[in-house]
């Protein structure tokens, strides 16, 4: 048993000095530590074999060179980490350094603009409209001809609309799907059409050549302007809280007749006055009005029938309300600091 410890004490010194990496050293602790086959376990199983005396003190050899060994091999793992930040200093280590916190890759968040489409269509759809797409280059026929918009109005000329070739233009408004949808469907129409639009306006605090819109159209047999007032009172109460209150003003607007703009109080006063909302206590937030006769024509819908109303709205003008932004050219700017907000 003796000859056996000196043995295997050897032959341990004899590996330990050829140890050059983690895994040789690895290697060495399981044949000698290791559970099952390390020798170490070995002799512990010839123990039995010996006289009672013999056993306890060839037991207590055996523990005195497991603890050597033990030693031994947390020693060489010391000098081999000291070795590899000596090599990672001196750069003549390969590879990556793992033992740096590697670098967190940067989380981009929700855009305030998505956040107020997704909850507005979202609103909408709880109350049976489909959201629908259309295309951003238009001809004037769908922007403007199908919408009553005559060739003399103002909304037509050059420094105004974004003309391109064939008498194609970017679109001014989402209007022009109100008239695709209608006809390819038959009544009843039930829609909100989120989209781009764009208009050759200067950029400034509240003006942006490009900008974002959310069409309404309901047509149904028997739709009235009570209708257009209850769907907009329903959808201003869960956008701006249910204190809101909403007022109709008479406007123009070549598309509908008769035609409102449509006001709530200030969510900043109250409706007490402010100078958010010109101390009037009312912010304005969209237009709208029964469809014209002439649109529905353009739609292959008979409005001798059929009746309808539709709604529009900037979504620049309800997300700067609805968050307290005071400069559209936020939106644009791609400044992670601002976008992280509203997540």
């Amino acid at each position: 048993m003796q000859d056996k410890l000196v043995q295997i004490e050897k032959e341990f010194e004899q590996d330990a000095a050829q140890i050059a990496s983690v895994e040789n050293l690895e290697a060495v602790r399981i044949k000698y530590l290791g559970r099952k086959d390390g020798e170490i376990t070995r002799v512990f199983k010839l123990l039995p074999q010996l006289a009672v005396p013999e056993k306890a003190r060839f037991g207590q050899k055996i523990n005195e060179l497991k603890e050597k060994i033990s030693q031994r091999i947390e020693q060489k793992a010391k000098e081999l980490e000291t070795q590899r930040k000596q090599a990672l200093l001196s750069g003549a280590a390969a590879g990556p350094d793992t033992s740096l916190p590697s670098i967190k890759g940067r989380i981009g968040a929700e855009h305030p603009l998505a956040i107020v489409i997704e909850e507005i269509c979202g609103l909408f759809v709880e109350m049976g409209f489909r959201v629908m797409e259309g295309p951003e280059i238009e001809t004037e026929y769908y922007n403007f001809e199908a919408l009553n918009i005559p060739l003399e109005h103002p909304s037509r000329e050059a420094f105004d609309t974004f003309y391109l070739e064939n008498r194609c233009l970017l679109r001014s408004h989402t209007s022009p799907v109100q008239v695709r949808f209608m006809e390819n469907n038959k009544p009843p129409v039930q829609i909100v059409v989120p989209g781009r639009v764009y208009r050759p306006d200067a950029t400034d605090a509240s003006h942006s050549y490009m900008f974002h819109q959310i069409e309404g159209l309901l047509i149904d047999k028997g739709i009235t302007f009570a209708h257009l007032k209850g769907v907009l009172g329903v959808f201003a109460k869960k956008l701006f809280g249910e204190k809101t209150q909403m007022r109709f003003r008479p406007h123009f607007f070549p598309f509908t007749e008769p035609s409102a703009e449509v006001d709530v109080t200030c969510i900043i006063c109250s409706g007490k006055g402010c100078s958010v909302c010109k101390q009037s206590g009312w912010l304005e937030i969209l237009g709208s009005g029964m469809v014209h006769p002439n649109v529905l024509k353009a739609g292959g819908i008979d409005s001798k029938i059929y009746s309808g109303f539709a709604f529009g709205m900037g979504i620049e003008r309800i997300a700067m309300l609805k968050y307290g932004i005071d400069d559209i050219r936020l939106f644009f700017d791609n400044d992670i600091r601002f976008i992280r907000q509203f997540s």
